[in-house]
């Protein structure tokens, strides 16, 4: 497999939204997330997110071959078995970093891997697949706040719930990237759970309010173009949507401890959006 086949599989535009979910999760924890602890934790969650982009390739290899037949396996650029070869590599490289930072992150990364598993094999026709996307976003900050922290405070608890919702609305409109029909505003709704959370932020200067007004912006850009019954710009909407991860995370850390490690986040944007125009992000 070359590395462009395998940056297309692993959709890696997308990694910089898996490195602020990971420092959001230990930032809400209250730890002190230093970069002897971030760097591993990012490791992790990256080669588990890109396993899991090349298993839902995997299981969806016929689809693909009606609906994008220009994905790596149906143009013929890589074969199934190699795919699952790497991907459990990945998964077992991820385990062992987990775990060698304590047993309660090794724990995290292994219900991770069962929600990731879970949704590549039953997303397609699953009313609970939004839900599982959810939950393997939220055990992101499950394994960051475990590996700074014994135990999940109210700010992480709440944190991966509002982060779920926000999922919940984003694997929604996924579902529809390919489609001519209206989606529909109520199941997108949760995208604006993290805005409502933040609220305090605009009285909190320039800053809060320049931050939580930038998130509503851009999702109500996004949103249009989900809701345009063009699949061309849906997709668009979607790729925005998945970029709008990192700015959850930066709301998210802005309400807990100010606005230092927001900048980590909001770069985790940036650069999340520069990728984009590299590398596919659905």
């Amino acid at each position: 497999m070359n590395m462009s086949t395998a940056m297309k599989l692993g959709r890696i535009s997308n990694l910089p939204t898996v490195w602020s979910n990971v420092l959001a999760g230990a930032i809400l924890a209250g730890g002190t997330p230093t970069v002897g602890v971030i760097v591993p934790l990012g490791l992790m969650g990256s080669l588990l997110y890109v396993a899991g982009m090349f298993l839902n390739d995997v299981f969806d290899a016929s689809i693909d071959a009606r609906e994008r037949p220009e994905r790596p396996i149906p143009s013929g650029e890589v074969e199934r078995g190699e795919v699952i070869r790497w991907a459990v590599v990945m998964v077992l490289a991820a385990l062992a970093i987990a775990w060698s930072m304590g047993w309660r992150p090794g724990l995290a990364a292994v219900g991770l891997v069962a929600c990731i598993i879970a949704y590549d094999r039953h997303h397609k026709g699953n009313a609970a697949a939004p839900v599982l996307m959810g939950m393997c976003r939220a055990g992101l900050y499950l394994c960051g706040a475990l590996a700074v922290a014994p135990g999940l405070g109210g700010p992480v608890l709440l944190g991966a719930a509002i982060l779920v919702a926000y999922v919940l609305g984003l694997t929604y409109a996924a579902a529809h990237e390919s489609s001519s029909r209206l989606v529909r505003v109520g199941p997108l709704l949760g995208i604006w759970a993290p805005a409502v959370v933040a609220l305090p932020l605009l009285g909190a200067g320039p800053s809060g309010a320049g931050l939580l007004l930038g998130f509503a912006g851009w999702v109500t850009c996004a949103l249009r173009l989900v809701r345009s019954r063009r699949p061309a710009s849906i997709r668009r909407g979607v790729i925005s949507l998945i970029a709008g991860i990192a700015l959850v995370d930066a709301l998210l850390i802005a309400t807990a401890v100010g606005f230092g490690p927001v900048v980590v986040a909001f770069a985790a944007f940036l650069t999340t959006l520069a990728l984009q125009r590299l590398v596919a992000g659905t």
